[in-house]
């Protein structure tokens, strides 16, 4: 009944206006809507008269920016199309219908319906994915008469709307970079990615000032609480858009930071003062126009200051939109509405009289409009009934024309469906999403200087991760700093027994981090925070333990962990975020973020700057000057080396200026169907690797204290050697191996065999029992005398015959002169090998996975196997060493028995690189290194204890051509090389079972597999 009492009344308002307009007593399309409203909408004008609006300080109007200026050619484009244009095709232009890329054919025909039959200027992309997405761009603009406008909604990239793409930090995040410049690339990163796939439009950056902390819509999307601080980093991120020929949108106009309410769902009151509005909502709006910006969206808000109209949106309100946006702020860019279907619009007039409002407003744009017929033969009427005019219809088409000239529609080309993916997901993508979580992470709170981690081996570590699932990035990623006892709890603890149940598993921690995951973004909801989970940070702190905090959510969310010793404000829960903060802890990363909020007694600004320690770290390639296409190429040759059995499976790893650039696993741990990946866990027999990573490690700590000399003799440590055929030998002939000593002496294991096959009963049994002690292998062990009977057979093992020029030893690789320095290290540092060199270097350095015995030593280790032996110890060996001669000292030996993972190893090196110091530890004294790695022998060119590039011999098949003279390093018979170069800060670990199943194996030499691999390294590095 109220509809037909309304439509008379409205025909004859429209019928006064076109009077009042004839008669030049009003201009078209301004205030007469607010005047029209009073008889037309019943819903909005049946109530008392409104208040007088608060008197406003006046402000004088901007200098207009003029953002779609055109050459002449552009001009003469514009006026061409719109030449063409019936007046319906004109309406049609204001019109950016929402679609998606995830949807049926159905969906699909209606939006070509649209484009066909109601001529729409734009579309705006919600969820579906990028190829798909780029196939229907092509269908749609193909039926456009005019190219049409692509639009999307990507605040924090395309990943935000579409599967398969990037998703960089929310803007909380990056309000808490100090550096704008990062921002302004991500921009133009963005803006590049939707070149790429076709879009016009980005409606971001979100403009807004997140001044109510309880916001429920737009909170994180913010920048944050500071003015000055949003502005420069919107300015920034639209700088970036527009640079890459992207319309960037400030949005929500005129300001969505200090609201209540979802303008979703309902339409918001902005209850400030108009001064607070002026000199803090709009300052941000005020600055990017200034700066050139293209786009605004308007908001779905009610802000009584500015227009005192009861229930109506800034959308809709000419005071905002045009007295105060285009006329005052000077903006002459497009203005959008924010989408037409949203709550806060619904309690305005209905679809097709908000598209016609929206438009008189001030509007240029009209987004997500729903009935688009209807309301564009309401919108013809109103210019026949004289309510708007002609003039006022095509003005705001040629400023769509001109936008469409400025993004290049104009030699519009269909999108390019091949590469589309890995154009959309480029490493430097990568990069740059790394370097603004690296800059984000905030250190809000940090009692006595507990981070970063310092003194390893005087912690006892413990990671509690609520609300995330076992074997979560974070988890893993500490872990490869030290060891941790990690606790995952994925249902958030609520109550007491909960709690006493976590406490219950931390064993002697005396440190622990707690992360905070799957957080809320909801004041109301404390943010996904339970009681429990911060009567446990009390609970921790009562039993003395310090405590770390991280939170993966929100920065308001911070009070609640105040209890700690430390609070990392990490913003969101990415897994480059995941990585990144692990790093921090442990110094591997500086720490400069700022929080963008104040929250509590944690005032806006605040952050503690950390340094980096000089611990690895990770990073891209192009982060340390490699291409990461070059290094890629190392992928398809391990992947042959798989295919073709040169081994099972293997772990490359490469490292430069401190970070690792490159880390795979390829294969499997052996060739059967089915068997188990290589993972970054694995562990591997390293082989001869022992001699360089425990044994030289361990000569180099007691050179440096003094305790030994290397141009002492060996038998002034060991006086059981004085006397024999060893008592001129020096350590340092030792560790060239010019001692010598034979290569090696089979008949310390090989007597222990029965001469016709098997073990003699008196040395060994399958199970250990009080007389048989030390492991041989899995299901194998042997009395201690074995052990102890290595050392006699050393010796008296005969010396080489093999002399060079000058008549002394010739250079004879042996493994009997690292069982030899074995013994001077044990004699002299009072420890076995494996005791010393884990208290004095791995513990230090966090290694907790890098040593002997694993099978004895670690829980469940992940052990590659090497050799089904079905010489000595007839068994598949797993977890133990496979050198027989290590193997009868019970895995411990001067020159193998080590066993390690990539990462592990990696560190280890790095600390050589970096010349004994690593994080706040220095375990070597700067010379050190430099000393043991120079080639200072006449009659060897190897180093002391390291391998060398080898002049004579420029055919290696484990070593690059390229690697410098200063480069060192050493290989392992299992399938292993590790490679240090100085010159290039350049570190390669190369690891595999390629004796599995048989040591027969030798295709990893003849294909030179790790060779081939060094030289991808090397030529990725840009010169």
């Amino acid at each position: 009944m109220r509809n037909n009492i309304v439509r008379p009344i409205f025909i004859l308002g429209l019928l006064s206006v076109s009077l009042l307009t004839a008669f030049g007593l009003t201009k078209p399309g301004r205030s007469v809507w607010h005047r029209l409203a009073s008889s037309s909408h019943a819903k909005v004008t049946r109530t008392r008269p409104a208040a007088p609006a608060t008197r406003i300080r006046t402000y004088a109007p901007a200098q207009p920016v003029e953002v779609f200026s055109l050459p002449d050619s552009g001009q003469r484009w514009v006026d061409s199309v719109f030449q063409t244009l019936t007046p319906e095709q004109k309406i049609g232009q204001f019109f950016m219908v929402a679609t998606f890329s995830n949807r049926h054919e159905n969906h699909y025909q209606y939006i070509d319906h649209l484009i066909q039959n109601n001529h729409i200027g734009g579309l705006i992309f919600f969820q579906g994915g990028p190829y798909r997405q780029a196939v229907l761009t092509n269908r749609y603009q193909a039926l456009s008469k005019v190219p049409l406008l692509i639009g999307i909604d990507g605040e924090w990239g395309l990943g935000m709307r579409l599967d398969s793409t990037m998703e960089f930090p929310k803007q909380m995040a990056l309000g808490a970079i100090r550096d704008n410049e990062v921002i302004y690339r991500m921009g133009a990163e963005i803006g590049r990615q939707c070149q790429r796939l076709g879009i016009h439009i980005n409606f971001a950056p979100v403009s807004d000032i997140n001044s109510n902390p309880a916001n429920p819509v737009i909170g994180v999307r913010s920048f944050g609480e500071s003015k000055e601080n949003v502005a420069l980093k919107a300015s920034a991120y639209m700088r970036g858009l527009q640079q890459t020929h992207v319309i960037a949108t400030a949005k929500h106009f005129p300001g969505h930071g200090d609201t209540n309410a979802d303008s979703h769902h309902t339409l918001p009151t902005v209850s400030r003062s108009s001064e607070q509005m002026r000199e803090v909502d709009l300052y941000p709006f005020r600055k990017l126009i200034a700066d050139s910006l293209m786009g605004v969206v308007t908001g779905h808000l009610h802000v009584p200051v500015m227009d005192n109209t009861p229930a109506l949106a800034a959308t809709l309100s000419e005071k905002i939109v045009t007295e105060l946006l285009k006329k005052e702020l000077g903006f002459r860019g497009l203005v959008f509405t924010d989408a037409l279907n949203m709550g806060g619009i619904s309690r305005s007039p209905k679809a097709m009289d908000v598209n016609l409002r929206a438009l008189i407003a001030g509007n240029d744009i009209l987004l997500y409009p729903e009935n688009v017929r209807e309301a564009t033969l309401h919108i013809l009427n109103a210019v026949q009934t004289g309510l708007i005019t002609q003039e006022f219809i095509d003005e705001k088409v040629k400023k769509i024309l001109r936008a469409k000239f400025w993004v290049g529609l104009n030699k519009y080309k269909p999108i390019s469906l091949s590469g589309l993916s890995a154009e959309l997901n480029a490493p430097e993508a990568e990069l740059l999403k790394q370097e603004l979580c690296e800059q984000s992470v905030t250190i809000a709170q940090n009692k006595n200087e507990l981070l970063p981690f310092g003194r390893l081996d005087t912690l006892r570590l413990a990671s509690i991760a609520i609300g995330a699932d076992a074997g979560n990035v974070f988890q893993k990623r500490l872990n490869q700093y030290a060891p941790f006892q990690t606790i995952a709890i994925r249902d958030k603890p609520v109550s007491e027994t909960e709690v006493s149940n976590i406490l219950a598993q931390l064993g002697d921690a005396n440190t622990v981090v707690m992360s905070f995951h799957r957080m809320s973004e909801s004041a109301s909801r404390k943010f996904g925070i339970t009681k429990a989970s911060t009567d446990l940070i009390a609970r921790l702190k009562q039993r003395g333990l310090k405590v770390v905090v991280t939170a993966f959510g929100s920065p308001y969310s911070l009070p609640q962990f105040t209890g700690a010793d430390a609070v990392v404000c990490a913003y969101q829960e990415l897994d480059d975020m995941q990585q990144v903060v692990p790093q921090v802890l442990f110094g591997g990363l500086g720490a400069r973020g700022m929080l963008p909020v104040s929250t509590g007694d944690l005032k806006v600004g605040l952050g503690h700057v950390l340094n980096p320690e000089g611990r690895l770290s990770a990073g891209s390639p192009e982060s340390v000057g490699m291409k990461s296409t070059v290094l890629a190429k190392i992928d398809a040759i391990a992947q042959s080396g798989v295919r073709d059995r040169v081994v099972p499976g293997c772990q490359v790893l490469v490292a430069r200026k401190g970070k690792v650039v490159y880390s795979k696993n390829f294969g499997a741990l052996t060739y059967s169907p089915g068997a188990e990946k290589v993972t970054d866990e694995t562990l591997y027999d390293l082989a001869s690797l022992t001699k360089v990573l425990a044994t030289l490690q361990s000569v180099m700590v007691l050179y440096d204290r003094k305790q030994i000399d290397l141009a002492q003799k060996a038998s002034v440590y060991l006086p059981e050697l004085r006397g024999t055929n060893k008592q001129n030998i020096t350590l340092q002939d030792l560790l060239w191996h010019q001692s010598g000593m034979v290569s090696f002496y089979p008949t310390t294991w090989d007597r222990t065999r029965n001469p016709n096959g098997g073990l003699k009963a008196d040395y060994y049994n399958p199970t250990p029992d009080s007389l048989h002690t030390i492991q041989i292998a899995p299901t194998l062990w042997g009395v201690p005398a074995l052990r102890d009977s290595v050392w006699k057979w050393v010796v008296q093992s005969p010396m080489s015959r093999k002399l060079d020029g000058s008549g002394l030893p010739a250079y004879v690789y042996s493994d009997l002169n690292f069982l030899m320095l074995q013994k001077v290290v044990e004699r002299i540092g009072k420890l076995p090998l494996d005791q010393f060199v884990t208290e004095n270097v791995y513990k230090p350095l966090g290694l907790h996975q890098l040593g002997f015995t694993p099978l004895q030593r670690l829980k469940n280790p992940r052990c590659a196997p090497t050799e089904q032996d079905s010489y000595y110890r007839n068994q598949l060996l797993v977890g133990t060493v496979h050198d027989q001669m290590a193997a009868v000292q019970g895995g411990l030996s001067g020159h193998a028995g080590l066993f390690g993972n990539a990462r592990e190893i990696a560190t280890l090196l790095q600390m050589n690189l970096q010349k004994g110091q690593y994080g706040e530890q220095r375990i070597l004294n700067p010379m050190t290194v430099p000393f043991f790695t120079q080639t200072l022998s006449s009659r060897s060119f190897r180093a002391l204890g390291w391998d060398k590039p080898n002049p004579d011999n420029p055919n290696s098949v484990y070593m690059a051509p390229q690697a410098s003279p200063r480069s060192f390093g050493h290989t392992g018979f299992t399938g292993n090389v590790v490679w240090v170069d100085p010159d290039q800060e350049l570190i390669f670990v190369f690891l595999s079972n390629r004796i599995y199943p048989t040591a027969g194996n030798n295709s990893i030499n003849t294909s030179k597999l790790r060779r081939r691999i060094h030289e991808v390294i090397y030529s990725a590095v840009q010169q």
